[in-house]
């Protein structure tokens, strides 16, 4: 167990609880329900004991912050695309099929060591976080923490909703040229817009789409559910697609493209894209090949 960061409380701090207190303090978690998440875990400890919540901060209290994620036992050694790389962060290009964390060994948790270079700053941390997540299906863009100060600076972008993302998907069915989703996922607010960046003739779905997709808040599968609550539900999708409309061994036809924050030491407006997998155009364009040939009412 490491401690990544302490403080000691000064003179004048009174009438405030430790849940309210610590977010202020620490740069490894800047936001309140990232910091209730850690004092439940016994990530934080108040004169060398692990601290409620509710516990009231006095003067000469010291505050500590510990990492208690413990190294991968053993590193999974397959390459990944590296999109960028600094001291603070890195962003890789994550594929479809490999869950980002979890008791697996074949996770990109346990690929990063072999993929990035170790920060040389003093609050570099022992193990590369993934700083949001993506579906096991899900491939694009995963951004990673190297420091503390990136941890924190990040975590209050994602909560300020400074962070922005782009995916690229396809989906089963016809679509107005743009169109805004506010339906709640699992009782709580979900908000998504899309745009469709071409069209083509199915024969089988009668249209397929490709389109942008922008979530403007984080729910778990939240596209994936608002697509689907459309008609038009991600092509390869498992979970909320239409039975027997399940391509095998294509996977999911989703991909984070896009990502949009500001660098948690420079704070430089980073804008990163990607091209969507190659599996996209080339479906659409066999399923408009395969409609031309084959649809009657179509001169030959």
């Amino acid at each position: 167990m490491r401690v990544l960061e302490f403080h000691i409380v000064p003179a004048g701090v009174e009438g405030i609880r430790l849940q309210d207190y610590a977010p202020k303090i620490f740069n490894s978690i800047s936001s309140y329900q990232g910091m209730k998440k850690a004092i439940k875990r016994k990530k934080v400890y108040v004169d060398g004991e692990p601290a409620p919540t509710g516990l009231w901060v006095k003067e000469g209290q010291r505050i500590e912050l510990y990492d208690l994620e413990l190294s991968p036992a053993k590193v999974f050694e397959m390459d990944l695309e590296v999109i960028y790389e600094d001291e603070h962060i890195a962003v890789i290009n994550k594929p479809s099929g490999v869950s980002v964390s979890g008791n697996l060994f074949r996770t990109i948790q346990n690929m990063l060591p072999h993929n990035l270079k170790d920060s040389s700053y003093q609050d570099a941390l022992p193990v590369f976080r993934p700083v949001h997540r993506l579906d096991n299906p899900t491939s694009g863009l995963l951004l990673i923490a190297k420091t503390s100060q990136a941890i924190g600076a990040l975590g209050a972008q994602f909560e300020n909703r400074i962070i922005k993302k782009r995916y690229a998907a396809v989906v089963i069915g016809d679509l107005p040229e743009k169109g805004r989703i506010d339906k709640e996922v699992d009782g709580k607010e979900a908000i998504s817009t899309y745009q469709v960046i071409k069209r083509v003739p199915s024969i089988r779905n009668k249209y397929l789409c490709l389109v942008h997709l922008f979530p403007e808040t984080g729910r778990t599968h939240q596209l994936r559910i608002h697509m689907a609550e459309l008609g038009t539900p991600i092509l390869g999708d498992k979970l909320y697609g239409t039975e027997g409309e399940i391509l095998q061994k294509k996977g999911l036809f989703l991909c984070a493209a896009g990502l949009y924050f500001e660098h948690p030491f420079t704070n430089e407006k980073m804008d990163l894209f990607i091209d969507p997998p190659y599996k996209f155009g080339r479906f659409m364009e066999m399923e408009e090949k395969r409609y031309i040939k084959y649809d009657p009412t179509i001169e030959k």
